[in-house]
């Protein structure tokens, strides 16, 4: 690795000490207690691998599915995937029993992420001893990053994004990223690869199709799952979905759950906040603007008419929208960037969302304009869309073929991103 100067060892140091501090504080954090122990090695769930796939939350952890799925190594390659969220970990504990019986030559295991304390992640790669280090979309740590270095993993970013946000805070020390680059970045369109070479160098980026585009059909769950909720709300049911709702925006989806029960009152809504945590905000809430609610997993018969399903459940979001009126996606009544609006698209719905989607702009704004996602203004333009919904609502398969043209075009990412790790594992 290129050598690290004094100063950017000092910094390793202080921000290893920084560390050292907050980890007291972190055991109490709700998203963090749950598997704290993994996190700081003290139980080592981690196994030697070749390759090291890190997927930060729920969304990356699809993607390490995706590639999962895919990789078809010339020999037998063990890979070890890993999230910070407990979302992101169910998701990936599923696909290791969904795909690696099936898969030739490919072992997976799953784990915690370690804490990006620098002792910690020299620690943890001395334990995977990777070969090829797979960071998804902007893992990008210096902990990490450094103790890689140390141990010569080759080191790729795929499906790499990088707001200008991220980007003014990284070139507050250009020099030390320099020092830690990627050996390969692959990021999901020109705006995002001018971000990343600025920072690392052009010779080190290029770009690659979203694995989102080949990866909208795969969150979608199966047969089972939806008989299950279809006994749970009855088709002719005015039923409409409030997705991937976040904390910022909670006020404004208050004032939308009210709006829609003065519009129609016999509608049920499915309110499915983005973290778990959020529930019990959700609960007093409901029963302070008296409003009938239920939990998705009390649920043992049909949900009577204007009640709100509190959705406690993961894992039901796709197949809710298939039998949803209307829909909204949460992230983007806050500026907040907004959440991915593909998924209930392709169930044959045509989603609103707020004017804060720039996370997404990736998606293109072809997809506006062609009137396969509504951009509202504020709350009540939402509202008045998912009440219009109930009406006039297009015919589910037309929405839904509309969708995967759209989608044809724009896919390839999974093979490309797979075929650069296969490469990456021979070329060593």
């Amino acid at each position: 690795m290129a050598k690290l100067h004094k100063t950017h060892n000092a910094a390793l140091t202080l921000y290893d000490i920084t560390w050292r501090l907050a980890l007291p504080l972190l055991r109490w954090n709700q998203r963090i207690a749950v598997g704290f122990k993994e996190r700081t090695l003290q139980e080592v769930m981690l196994a030697k691998a070749d390759v090291w796939i890190q997927a930060a939350s729920a969304g990356e952890s699809y993607l390490a599915q995706a590639i999962l799925g895919k990789l078809k190594p010339n020999k037998v390659t063990s890979v070890l995937l890993t999230s910070n969220t407990r979302q992101g970990m169910d998701i990936l504990a599923r696909a290791i029993v969904d795909i690696t019986p099936n898969a030739r030559g490919v072992n997976a295991s799953a784990a915690f992420c370690p804490f990006d304390k620098p002792a910690i992640m020299e620690s943890a790669v001395n334990i995977v001893q990777p070969r090829v280090m797979v960071l998804l979309e902007s893992e990008i740590w210096p902990g990490l990053l450094a103790a890689l270095k140390k141990y010569q993993s080759k080191i790729l970013v795929l499906n790499g994004r990088m707001t200008p946000k991220s980007l003014s805070r990284y070139l507050l020390w250009p020099s030390i990223w320099h020092t830690l680059k990627p050996d390969k970045i692959l990021a999901i369109s020109e705006e995002d690869a001018e971000r990343f070479a600025r920072i690392f160098g052009r010779e080190y980026v290029d770009v690659m199709p979203n694995i989102k585009f080949d990866n909208v059909d795969n969150t979608n769950h199966g047969i089972e799952t939806e008989n299950r909720l279809g006994k749970m709300i009855r088709t002719d049911t005015p039923f409409i979905v409030l997705g991937s709702t976040r904390r910022e925006e909670e006020r404004s989806i208050e004032k939308i759950i009210l709006d829609i029960r003065r519009q129609r009152s016999e509608s049920v809504i499915g309110l499915f906040p983005r973290h778990m945590h959020r529930i019990n905000y959700w609960k007093k809430t409901l029963d302070r603007l008296a409003i009938p609610w239920v939990l998705r997993s009390s649920i043992e018969q049909h949900v009577p008419s204007g009640t709100v399903i509190l959705w406690d459940s993961f894992g039901e979001l796709s197949p809710a929208y298939k039998l949803a009126k209307s829909a909204f996606i949460g992230g983007t009544l806050a500026p907040l960037g907004g959440q991915n609006f593909l998924e209930p698209l392709t169930c044959g719905v045509i989603p609103v969302i707020g004017p804060s989607w720039e996370n997404f702009a990736w998606i293109g704004k072809d997809i506006v304009e062609q009137g396969l996602v509504h951009v509202a203004t504020d709350w009540q333009e939402v509202s008045d869309f998912l009440v219009a919904g109930l009406e006039k609502a297009l015919p589910r398969e037309h929405v839904r073929k509309a969708a995967l043209k759209y989608l044809k075009n724009r896919q390839g990412g999974t093979s490309k991103a797979c075929h650069l790790i296969t490469k990456t594992l021979n070329d060593m």
